[in-house]
């Protein structure tokens, strides 16, 4: 089944992630056009999100009904090879956003980690060895889920693995009225620099919107 992925980033008008203040309603508010099946968020960007700290209950069984029964709503999926987000998944699984979750692992992922997502009702999807293969992954929740449309809210690592990959369909970006400037920027595509152009990624240009606070909204289809 083919899984369409869309990249959605806001950024300074230097590509920078962070520093300049975010509009996060005006951020959201585009999302629905999507109608996305799942949302692909990197172990970073959910751990740089501080929520209500909860050890005492994290290696607590959840109820079964943890998960949100409307069917409307994408599932959370993260690659999290390390299982760096074990004692956390159960947390943003109370947000409202999200039907449930699940973890995209490796074969190297620790045992501990498939523990903490049994106890808490959290599903996973195992590919690749050292890390997670993206594409079987994806192909993946497509057969099991019936996921076509994934929507990344992630940094540039992750984009950067997913560009790599050949598996980004689209490239979202609102390009918000600041200049940051720096030398160490964190920016919506961070990968390994290339040995030659056959790396480079060729886009067409699918719409461009002036928005408010100056913002202006530029989409792109990648070409294949």
């Amino acid at each position: 089944m083919f899984t369409k992925v869309i990249l959605h980033n806001m950024t300074s008008v230097d590509g920078r992630l962070d520093w300049f203040p975010v509009n996060m309603e005006l951020f959201y508010g585009l999302i629905p056009m999507w109608q996305e099946d799942a949302t692909l968020a990197g172990a970073d960007t959910l751990l740089a999100v501080p929520l209500e700290e909860a050890d005492e209950t994290q290696n607590e069984p959840s109820e079964p009904d943890q998960t949100s029964s409307d069917n409307t709503k994408p599932l959370l999926v993260v690659p999290d090879s390390k299982g760096r987000l074990r004692g956390h998944w159960h947390l943003w699984l109370k947000q409202p956003y999200w039907r449930g979750g699940v973890a995209l692992c490796s074969k190297s992922t620790p045992s501990e980690y498939y523990e903490y997502l049994k106890q808490h009702n959290i599903d996973w999807i195992t590919a690749g060895e050292d890390k997670v293969d993206l594409k079987a992954a994806l192909e993946e929740l497509g057969s099991r889920y019936g996921v076509k449309v994934v929507r990344a809210d992630s940094g540039g690592r992750l984009n950067g693995a997913l560009l790599r990959a050949g598996l980004v369909s689209e490239v979202s970006v609102l390009f918000s009225p600041y200049l940051v400037g720096g030398i160490t920027p964190k920016s919506i595509f961070a990968a390994p620099d290339l040995e030659s152009e056959e790396g480079i990624i060729q886009l067409k240009l699918l719409a461009v919107e002036t928005l408010d606070d100056s913002v202006v909204w530029v989409r792109y289809e990648v070409v294949k």
